[in-house]
């Protein structure tokens, strides 16, 4: 069992990285520029650990830190209502942990090691991010490429949401926007743009070359696809639809398309 330091107040400045985990501004501007990224529950510190990510320190709910595993940095220990009062919220889940962020890895190597990736644009609600992740990592994406203005995969809901699988599906930034699509289709990819647009193949047609090493784009809730985006693609695909109903969530879409893009030609 690790030691543990009692926290008795919210304000100590040894558990700073956990203060107003609810507030998105607030969090926005301390995480990036610290370094650091928090994860909730047991078993999301524990696919951290297991991806490498460095921590800077555990806090527990007192009554919980036996259920910890051993971790290399400071673990700190508090009664519920101190963690109510740092955090913002009820710590249901008993254990929180800071971790160190990595520099992000160049795209050029994350295209090299990827066969199908997804391409996400203006995707700005954490909630959706993660399922994203979590859905490309069931679902056999090699990677997720973020336009500039998406939301933080690191940021707590996003981890939550993914249940840590944030750490297993490597990503990276696409910048400048669009151009930098050029980048992906240089490297062999197909860029297939999924819009309901009445031009779009539906995706369960797309014929075998445009299955090779294929680059979904997904846009954010309401907006789609930028015309930008659109005009980039090489061809547009669509997840035909019933009951007129118009379009999935953006989440939900995405595994669709992943699934579809995960078989092989013995499947279909």
């Amino acid at each position: 069992m690790p030691d543990a330091v009692p926290i008795t107040d919210p304000a100590d400045e040894r558990v700073a990285d956990y203060r107003a985990l609810t507030d998105l501004e607030l969090r926005t501007r301390w995480e990036p520029p610290h370094g650091l990224f928090i994860a909730e529950g047991e078993l999301v510190l524990g696919r951290a650990l297991r991806a490498g990510y460095r921590p800077r320190s555990v806090l527990v709910d007192a009554k919980r830190v036996g259920q910890l595993p051993e971790v290399d940095a400071p673990v700190y220990a508090a009664a519920p209502p101190v963690l109510e009062a740092l955090t913002g919220f009820h710590v249901h889940r008993g254990i929180l942990a800071s971790f160190h962020r990595r520099p992000l890895p160049v795209l050029s190597d994350v295209l090299a090691g990827a066969t199908r990736v997804v391409i996400l644009e203006d995707v700005n609600n954490h909630t959706n991010i993660g399922a994203v992740f979590r859905g490309a990592a069931a679902l056999g994406m090699d990677a997720v490429l973020l336009s500039p203005s998406c939301a933080d995969p690191l940021y707590r809901r996003s981890v939550r949401v993914s249940m840590g699988e944030v750490f297993a599906v490597p990503y990276a930034r696409l910048d400048p926007w669009p151009d930098a699509l050029d980048t992906v289709r240089d490297n062999g990819f197909r860029l297939l743009a999924l819009t309901p647009a009445a031009d779009a193949l539906p995706i369960q047609q797309l014929p075998p070359a445009d299955r090779h090493r294929p680059a979904l784009l997904l846009g954010a809730e309401g907006a789609g696809l930028s015309r930008a985006a659109l005009a980039a693609s090489d061809r547009r695909v669509v997840i035909p639809m019933h009951r007129g109903v118009d379009s999935l969530n953006v989440a939900a879409a995405a595994a669709v398309a992943f699934w579809e893009l995960s078989r092989d030609s013995s499947d279909r």
